[in-house]
């Protein structure tokens, strides 16, 4: 006797709305901000044209990376309240659409740099993506309480794409700003980690405070704020900035070096909504776009 079929649920048609979210627009400011400040800080102008067309790029294949993710990570989403409403796990968007999205929009996203702007911002465009896909998402997250610390090079990337389409090369200027997000990275991660490490626990990956534990984490992000600090200040230190950035650039890093210490010391006692890690996290995304925004300030008024 034949066994009866039952209709299979698929997921429903999705818009483009869920394309939208696919790219993690919140995210891609800060990614588009960090670009746009790495290119007007160069010391060569560019065409608005093309200068436009490099920031559209750098948000292209920061989407690009995002919707990869997001195909790859849709079963770990699945299980985290915050991502749980993603377009994949919520059941808004089937997998292979996720995919051929991110691959296309990656790879326009290089073709067009390299056609419009130049090949070498088009190869630090396309190094970033791999990186986040294959170095982050696929071979590190879920193996290693690293995940951030060595990840963090990805999203280090756009202020060096930004200067490269500016002036067809890398210089120490835009290196020491990769240096300070790559720095800045695994403080900020670990921070929100600290308030939401259940999520990250019920999902398998390892992130540092799951593994461990908050202590070591706390202590790992004081360790890590120093450097960071100082890789915000070299700039000024080495006579590529002037006291504009410096002195703007030092107290930032001051209230951000103030703010990891007080979770490096902080009690489990104290209230979840004063938590340090709260108020670190939360001033460490406005630290990077004011220190960032400094770096541009600095060289109008020098120039």
């Amino acid at each position: 006797m034949a066994s009866k079929a039952y209709p299979v649920a698929l997921p429903a048609a999705a818009d483009w709305r869920d394309f939208i979210a696919l790219t993690k627009p919140r995210v891609m400011t800060l990614v588009v901000f960090t670009g746009l400040c790495g290119l007007l800080a160069a010391p060569q102008s560019i065409h608005p044209v093309l200068g436009f067309t490099a920031i559209l790029c750098i948000a292209l294949g920061a989407g690009a990376a995002a919707a990869l993710n997001q195909w790859y990570e849709s079963d770990i989403d699945a299980m985290m309240t915050r991502t749980a409403d993603r377009p994949l796990p919520a059941g808004r968007m089937d997998r292979q659409s996720a995919l051929h999205f991110g691959v296309g929009l990656g790879t326009f996203s290089v073709i067009l740099m390299g056609l419009a702007v130049n090949v070498l911002a088009a190869t630090i465009l396309a190094v970033s993506i791999l990186y986040y896909v294959v170095v982050y998402t696929v071979w590190l997250k879920r193996r290693t309480p690293q995940n951030i610390v060595i990840g963090g090079a990805a999203g280090a990337f756009p202020a060096l794409i930004g200067w490269a389409a500016a002036t067809g090369r890398v210089e120490m200027l835009p290196v020491l700003l990769f240096v300070l997000v790559f720095l800045w990275t695994p403080p900020h991660f670990w921070a929100l980690a600290l308030f939401i490490n259940s999520d990250y626990a019920r999902a398998g990956v390892p992130m540092l405070p799951a593994v461990a534990g908050r202590r070591a984490t706390r202590i790992q992000i004081m360790l890590y704020a120093l450097p960071m600090a100082v890789a915000a200040v070299a700039p000024w230190v080495m006579g590529l900035t002037g006291a504009i950035y410096g002195v703007g650039a030092s107290v930032l890093s001051a209230i951000f070096l103030m703010l990891s210490f007080k979770v490096g010391f902080s009690r489990e006692t104290e209230p979840a909504r004063m938590k340090p890690e709260r108020r670190l996290f939360a001033f460490s995304i406005v630290y990077l776009f004011l220190v960032f925004g400094l770096i541009v300030a600095d060289k109008l008024v020098l120039r």
